[in-house]
């Protein structure tokens, strides 16, 4: 699909990274129509240019390509089952793409709705945190039927970097939860093993350089332990949201038999995390579980503006 024969997007759902992927898109030139449950969310974006619709019902009556980037599967089922939701207004030859992480049957089950509505589904969630989404550099995992793939792609292109189509609708939440199942694992360990370098002596700016330049590094370790080592802990991913994402992939292990020992003790200590911080404190936070059982804490200077 060429850009110029998008008529309006519609984008349901500006939290931390989808505000900024329809900030994106409207800064390429696409029409864009916004909402969420909170108005405050989309008023930059209205300010420059962004059209504002009061319900979801709205959005798909006038937009042709309608994306939910949403906290997960109830907030999907209401956006698009509730009362004036998209099922709603959703038209024949329309597109319902679903960049939330969410469950791969529900997926499947509200795409059979849309699809007998006469629209095409393509899920879509994203990969690689606020920092990449801001930059366009986030990764994109595709479920969907391979020719609606091709004709959101210069779409999708807008918003993200590297655009990888997993297969048919539900294969691409499944590779999600499970990337985020390592990268929460990653965290864990992340946080133990710079704690061990800490109280062992080691410089803790040339120990994360070290780290980096080893066969022990990780993503989550480049992007995540700087908000550890400044403070801030920023990820701009909360604890519910991680705690949600376990949930799913150990919904998945059981539904496929498969035993998730380390699985499961990484899902324990995100809930601890959240005992302890909060529902809307950062995931990175986990960490700070750590350093204060031990009243010590990974800060180092010189990353205070890392973001």
């Amino acid at each position: 699909m060429e850009k110029d024969r998008i008529i309006k997007i519609g984008w349901i759902g500006l939290g931390n990274i989808g505000s900024v992927m329809a900030g994106l898109l409207l800064k390429e030139g696409y029409p864009i129509i916004v909402h969420d449950l909170r108005r405050e969310a989309g008023e930059k974006l209205v300010a420059a240019g962004a059209q504002w619709a009061a319900t979801p019902q709205e959005v798909a009556e006038m937009a042709e390509t309608i994306v939910t980037s949403l906290p997960g599967p109830p907030q999907v089922q209401t956006v698009m089952e509730g009362e004036k939701g998209v099922f709603s207004g959703l038209r024949a030859g329309s597109t319902w793409i679903e960049m939330s992480t969410t469950d791969t049957e529900e997926v499947q089950r509200l795409g059979i709705i849309a699809e007998q509505k006469g629209a095409s589904v393509l899920e879509a969630p994203v990969s690689g945190g606020l920092t990449l989404a801001k930059a366009g550099g986030i990764t994109i995992l595709v479920g969907g039927p391979k020719d609606v793939f091709d004709a959101q792609l210069p779409v999708l292109q807008t918003i993200g970097a590297k655009i990888l189509h997993m297969g048919p609708l539900g294969s691409a939440s499944i590779v999600k939860v499970i990337s985020n199942l390592l990268a929460l694992g990653h965290l864990i360990m992340a946080g133990e093993a710079f704690m061990l370098g800490k109280q062992a002596g080691i410089d803790m700016k040339a120990f994360l350089e070290g780290i980096k330049a080893s066969s022990g590094n990780s993503y989550t370790i480049e992007t995540e332990m700087p908000l550890v080592y400044n403070g801030s802990y920023d990820v701009g991913w909360t604890m519910a949201l991680a705690i949600k994402d376990l949930g799913l992939t150990m919904q998945l292990a059981r539904k496929h038999s498969v035993p998730l020992e380390i699985g499961a003790l990484i899902e324990q200590i995100f809930v601890r995390a959240t005992v302890q911080y909060g529902r809307d404190a950062n995931s990175t936070q986990a960490v700070k579980l750590l350093e204060d059982a031990m009243n010590v804490y990974l800060r180092v200077p010189g990353y205070e503006d890392f973001r």
